[in-house]
């Protein structure tokens, strides 16, 4: 029996001032069959997950390609075509019995408004008896394409998105036994009507995830996930669904999906995030005996398409006279060549962020000190590596930044502490993030706030100015299933 592993991921943000191309890709990495012999980072963590099980149960492994990309705006049409040929073309020489996408969900492309749902039909269509499936972000658009023309689609449960060591190999095994028999899948879907963001690791969200996963032991249940959409991605059906996958029960299949989805419905005003307005934050902040409290950025979360290089949170810092506090990410490499020109130890005159777009405010011209060059660093994100590119550690005003050229978004301390920042002696760190940080920074911070500040993902969710998602959804309207 023979798989074929391939992964294309991007997370498209149709209000993102940047454009996905393929330089984009080539920063997040692209292998050509061979991303398994490379080491395991995060975009690669699954095919490495279905190489070592197959080969342990015998099968022949076939890979393709491996393309990622920081979430940016509309993915260039011919980048999405190259990339989606070079794997039918696998699949069509190969002809599999198994194919395992890795996928995003919410990826779009100029002329393809559902990319994935693209790629699983025409892989279909090359070998229609194979098993078919798809890993997913939670963060997806779950479309009726990737629905019906896949075998099976599987979820993260965690957001953070730290659980690909156990989804991964759910979806290889639920694929295989379909391949060889033993079961076959059916799937189904529950439009929740709801837009919001909603962290898994603790609250009402945790009780959530576990009930869910507790169900899944039903008879007959193969898998069962919640898809949270993807808000800023503007899409016919931009939102969470529940979807189920049974074994040969299209009946059960609609009946746990509504289960799922109604509960989450249920708790829809216990799972949501506070966000708290910046000179709230900053006073909050300062009012806490210890630190370090973590203020999340969360409008300026790369990991959602925004630039990563907004001055509004670090402008009220400075107005403010705070001092012992760090901030970074800073995507900014005009400003990281300056300081390498420079060199350690100098002191110049930098105009940092602010180059993207009014979503990124205004250049913040400092005087700062380069404490520290680095390269080759990288950060965890749940067990899994992320490179951080070339980076600066600059001093401002008592602030410390880091700055770099590999846009992406601040998930662990390491980001900050792999370059020297101290940051159990800092009562204030600043992280371009939404909620991936926390499954990093909340061991060590003693107090964790979400600031609403301006930016590309605005958290805003009534009010987010889609165009082809239409207005009937929680909480733009109180109740929609009214």
């Amino acid at each position: 029996m023979k798989i074929l592993i391939a992964g294309l991921a991007t997370e498209t943000n149709t209000f993102s001032p940047l454009a996905t191309g393929m330089r984009t890709f080539e920063e997040g990495g692209i292998h050509h069959g061979d991303a398994t012999a490379h080491p395991i980072d995060y975009p690669t963590g699954p095919q490495h997950i279905w190489r070592k099980l197959a080969e342990d149960d015998g099968l022949e492994v076939v890979e393709s390609l491996s393309a990622f990309a920081q979430p940016a705006g509309t993915t260039v049409r011919a980048v999405y075509e190259t990339f989606r040929d070079e794997i039918l073309g696998d699949i069509d020489r190969a002809k599999p019995d198994i194919v395992l996408f890795a996928l995003h969900g919410a990826m779009i492309a100029d002329g393809y408004e559902d990319c994935e749902g693209d790629l699983i039909a025409r892989a279909r269509e090359i070998v229609p008896e194979a098993a078919v499936g798809g890993l997913l972000d939670p963060h997806c658009h779950l479309t009726e394409a990737m629905l019906t023309k896949a075998t099976a689609l599987i979820a993260f449960k965690e957001y953070p998105h730290v659980d690909v060591p156990q989804r991964a190999p759910e979806l290889y095994r639920i694929c295989v036994d379909a391949a060889q028999g033993r079961t076959r899948p059916v799937m189904r879907d529950f439009d929740c009507r709801m837009i919001q963001a909603m962290p898994t690791p603790d609250g009402a969200m945790r009780a959530f995830v576990d009930e869910m996963t507790g169900w899944e032991e039903t008879p007959g249940v193969l898998s069962l996930s919640l898809a949270h959409g993807f808000p800023w991605g503007d899409h016919p059906r931009t939102g969470a669904r529940a979807f189920a996958v049974t074994d040969d029960d299209p009946a059960l299949a609609d009946q746990m999906a509504r289960r799922v989805g109604e509960r989450i419905f249920a708790l829809r005003e216990e799972v949501g995030v506070a966000f708290i307005p910046i000179d709230e934050a900053i006073d909050a902040a300062l009012a806490q005996p210890d630190g370090p409290v973590v203020l999340a950025d969360v409008s300026d979360n790369p990991g959602g398409g925004a630039p990563s290089d907004s001055t509004f949170l670090l402008r009220a810092l400075l107005d403010r006279g705070v001092t012992n506090a760090a901030s970074g990410l800073y995507w900014d490499p005009i400003a990281l060549r300056m300081c390498q020109e420079a060199g350690e130890g100098a002191r110049l005159a930098l105009r940092l962020g602010g180059k993207m777009g009014p979503m990124s405010g205004d250049p913040l011209d400092l005087n700062v000190k380069v404490n520290k060059l680095a390269s080759g660093l990288t950060q965890r994100f749940g067990d899994l590596p992320v490179s951080l590119g070339d980076c600066a550690w600059i001093t401002a005003e008592g602030i410390d930044i880091v700055v770099n050229d590999l846009r992406g978004q601040t998930f662990h301390p390491e980001a900050f502490t792999g370059i020297g920042i101290p940051l159990s002696q800092r009562k204030i760190v600043c992280v371009k993030s939404s909620n991936h940080f926390r499954a990093g920074f909340a061991p060590i911070a003693s107090t964790i706030i979400s600031v609403n500040t301006p930016g590309a993902i605005s958290p805003d969710f009534a009010n987010i100015p889609f165009k082809r998602r239409a207005r009937d959804y929680y909480p733009a309207v109180g109740d929609p299933f009214a």
